[in-house]
This record gives structure tokens, C-alpha cells and sequence, in this order.
């Protein structure tokens, strides 16, 4: 029997994580992957955060680079696993949790490895669950290779001639300059072409010290200026997008439509002779997996900064869980100092209810 049980071993477990050690809690981490930092590790193999080092430091142990230096993804695995070492922290890998269910006040999590008991639950598996493509991908010649951003590495990926990258986001962008940068082959784009861009330093001083200063990453979601910001559009950063859709072989055609076997319909032009597709179009949250959870219209659990409507469930490392913050790896500090303070407060450790019954018999 656990006191906690925490699902997800990357940035949001492992900073709920420290203060469950703090407090000498009985927990276990589990994570579906084969090793520390595999969630970063599957990604695209250029990538790098947009936060300097001296902004991702998690809770009691700062990340090993210089200031100014900005991490790549196999930095930011590596430090997750100092991270783990550095505190003993207990993670049981190769786990996927498939159900997670409560009743007479324990939950029961049915994984790959068998069922687990505990008292409380943190989810922090982040809001990367299920790659989305348009329902028309399905309608495209098998002869295109297709490939969802998730499982995009680099370019020699793709088979010779024309490539397709949709989604106008950060991904979308580093992965469209990537690939025109490797070839003379056409690359076609759609995506928002009038996004805001911002540069990762402004005037010799980070972006993010900027966003510090300004107060920019402490709005509440819920107050008036936090609202404009989460509903708006999201700038794309450090990424000089003029230049990208610029250049000869960078042929913006505006938003897809349909498809039809070899033909992709977009709002500017029929494009006929594709070889690759990347479909860098984000992702869609599964929570149906915890029996009983309350959503909101985005699919989203309601919770009340990371605390749920069930009992013993929480939450960390959503997006806007709380602040735009909550989404940086240096942020999501604050949000598990709140639940962290919110648990030392409301729940009794498994030995201190032994020992109350004890004297109660």
C-alpha cells in the first residue's frame, strides 16, 4: 500500500516527486517508457528547449549548464536522470498505467505489470496524449509516406521529392525549416503564415527574463489578462519565420481542406505531386482512462490548481494548470510547491493513521 502513487516520470512527476521524499511519503513513480527522459528522447532530433538553463531548474537541484545556454533534448533526458539519482527517487519503468479506478477510498491502477493500491494519485503525463491528424489523412494514396510530428526525427525520414508540412505552431515551423534547409525538393506549408514571432533575446536579455519581469508567466489563468493570453494566439519562438517562408523552395498554400488519393486540396492551390506528409498538428488529451474524472469541454480534467473533483486525485503539469508557466520546465516548481503545501496539510501519512488506530484500539 502506497501513501501516493505518481503516473509520468519526466518534469511534472519528478518535481511532485521531490516534495513527496521531503515529506516521507510511501511512493512509487511509474512511467510506460524503457528510461528516464524517454518522453523528450522520442522527439525530433534537433530539438531544444526555447528556456534558457538558468529557467529550468527543477525544485532542489539546478540544471548543469551554463546561463544563456539553451538545452537540446538529450541535456534535458540526462538531467532527468541526475535528477532521479540525485535524490533516489523510486521509478518503476516499463508500466503503463491502463485504468485507474476508486473505490472504498483506495484507487486501484491496473497496469502492464498488474494492479497497485494507494491512497492518492498524482497524473503527470503532461498533455501530449494522442497525435491528431485531419479524418481526411486516411484518404491519401498509400504511396505517400505520412508521419505525425510525434514520430518525426529528422529528414532522412522522408523519401525523395515534394514534402507537406502542416501546422503553423513551434513544431510546425522547426520542423518546416528543417526540412527546406536539407533539400532542393519543394516544400510546401500550411499553416498560419501571419503567426507573431518573437526572438529568444531581446536587447542582450532572454526572452524569458523579459516574460519574468513583466510578470507575463505568473498571470492566473483565471484572471482577465491570463485569459486573453491562454485564448489568443500563441506566438512562435526564437524561429525567424519570414526568412523560412522566404526562401525558393518554401511554397506556403494555406490551410488543407481534403484529400483525394495523390491530391491535397488547400485554400490556395490542388498539390498533386507529394512524397512525404508531416502533420504537425498537435495533440488531443485521453483522460478516459481514470473512471469516474470530470472534463470540461476541452476534454481537460476540472480541477482547481491540480487538486480534482475525486478525492485523493491531482493533477500537474498541464497546460495552464494554473499560469503559462505551469507549461515551462522551470515553472512547474510553483505548481507542485502549491499541491506539495496542499498535501502536508490535508493528508495524513499511512503511518501516522497505523499508529492513530492504534491508540485508538
Amino acid at each position: 500500500m502506497y501513501d501516493f502513487i505518481v503516473v509520468g516520470a519526466a518534469q511534472a512527476g519528478l518535481s511532485m516527486a521531490y516534495h513527496l521524499k521531503k515529506q516521507n511519503r510511501k511512493f512509487l513513480i511509474l512511467d510506460k517508457e524503457d528510461e528516464i527522459g524517454a518522453s523528450w528522447l522520442n522527439r525530433w532530433d534537433s530539438l531544444k528547449l526555447f528556456t534558457p538553463t538558468e529557467f529550468n531548474h527543477l525544485e532542489g537541484f539546478e540544471f548543469p549548464a551554463p546561463k544563456g545556454h539553451y538545452p537540446t533534448k538529450y541535456e534535458v533526458a540526462d538531467y532527468f536522470k541526475a535528477y532521479v539519482n540525485k535524490f533516489n527517487l523510486p521509478v518503476q519503468l516499463q508500466t503503463l498505467v491502463k485504468k485507474i479506478e476508486k473505490a472504498e477510498g483506495l484507487f486501484c491502477l491496473k497496469t502492464s505489470q498488474g494492479h497497485l493500491y494507494t491512497k492518492n494519485v498524482i497524473i503527470g503525463t503532461g498533455p501530449f496524449h494522442i497525435p491528431y491528424t485531419p479524418a481526411f489523412y486516411n484518404k491519401i494514396n498509400p504511396g505517400v509516406t505520412q508521419m505525425h510530428s510525434n514520430y518525426y526525427k529528422n529528414p532522412s525520414q522522408l523519401d525523395e521529392g515534394n514534402t507537406l508540412v502542416v501546422g503553423g505552431g513551434d513544431s510546425g515551423y522547426q520542423i518546416l525549416d528543417e526540412i527546406s534547409s536539407s533539400t532542393t525538393n519543394k516544400v510546401y506549408f500550411s499553416g498560419d503564415t501571419s503567426v507573431k514571432t518573437l526572438p529568444q533575446e531581446i536587447f542582450g536579455k532572454t526572452l524569458w527574463w523579459w516574460f519574468t519581469k513583466f510578470g507575463y508567466l505568473s498571470f492566473s489563468k483565471n484572471s482577465w489578462i491570463g485569459k486573453k493570453i491562454s485564448q489568443g494566439k500563441q506566438p512562435v519562438i526564437g524561429t525567424d519565420v519570414k526568412e523560412i517562408l522566404s526562401r525558393k523552395n518554401v511554397v506556403p498554400v494555406g490551410h488543407c481542406l481534403d484529400a483525394e488519393k495523390q491530391t491535397i486540396y488547400t485554400e490556395k492551390k490542388e498539390i498533386k505531386d507529394l512524397t512525404n506528409i508531416i502533420w504537425a498538428t498537435g495533440y488531443r488529451p485521453n483522460f478516459s482512462w481514470i473512471k469516474g474524472l470530470e472534463l470540461d469541454k476541452d476534454h481537460y480534467p476540472i480541477h482547481q490548481q491540480g487538486i480534482s473533483n475525486m478525492k485523493g486525485l491531482f493533477f500537474i503539469g498541464l497546460p495552464w494548470l494554473h499560469t503559462r508557466g505551469s507549461a515551462t520546465l522551470g515553472g512547474i516548481k510553483k505548481d507542485a510547491a502549491y499541491l506539495a503545501s496542499y498535501i502536508s496539510e490535508n493528508i495524513p501519512k499511512l503511518q501516522q493513521e497505523k499508529e492513530l488506530a492504534l491508540d485508538t484500539y
